[in-house]
């Protein structure tokens, strides 16, 4: 699935099932540097776009690199969120701003290794366990429609998700409640 926001699907659900232990924004930064090997082989006409970096072990790298940069990458995106959720009088949708590190590895982690399983599934060209293995017990596991649709159902269901449940934390005048920082 290069280059497409189906990837996101798996990254949202995620968040509403993780809430602050989980930063969607790495996750993404994940996703993208994933499809950087794919790029460079469409741009060389290379016959095998998914080589190294689409196996399990392959991701890791990226992964750290990822949660390296992505408190310094997402700090401005997370910044701009929260101004235009204030803007827009949806305060209770802000993020915190705070990056802890086991949250952004783990997320980098998430990102790039469900890359390699959702690429598997599309992709004939995907040795997920090299170099222990050639197989790709996934690809054509279910087929692009399905694929895409469950992706599909995970970006809607995950937002819906993360939209209540900050919805029902929310703090609100008067009652009390208190909000717990994502």
């Amino acid at each position: 699935m290069p280059f497409t926001p189906f990837h996101m699907g798996a990254g949202l659900a995620l968040k509403a099932v993780a809430g602050r232990h989980f930063s969607v924004l790495t996750f993404g930064i994940a996703q993208v540097a994933m499809d950087i090997e794919p790029l460079v082989g469409m741009l060389r006409g290379a016959a095998v776009l998914h080589g190294p970096t689409h196996t399990y072990l392959g991701a890791v790298p990226i992964a750290l690199a990822t949660a390296v940069l992505a408190p310094w990458l997402c700090r401005p995106l997370l910044r701009r969120w929260n101004l235009e959720v204030q803007h827009h009088r949806v305060a209770w949708l802000s993020e915190g701003e705070q990056w802890r590190p086991g949250t952004v590895l783990l997320s980098a982690l998430a990102g790039t290794w469900s890359h390699v399983v959702l690429d598997s599934v599309m992709h004939a060209d995907i040795t997920p366990w090299a170099p222990w293995s050639d197989a790709n017990g996934l690809y054509a596991w279910v087929s692009l429609s399905t694929l895409h649709g469950l992706c599909v159902a995970g970006m809607v269901a995950g937002a819906a998700a993360w939209v209540a449940r900050r919805w029902l934390g929310r703090k609100r005048p008067g009652i009390g409640a208190s909000h717990t920082p994502p």
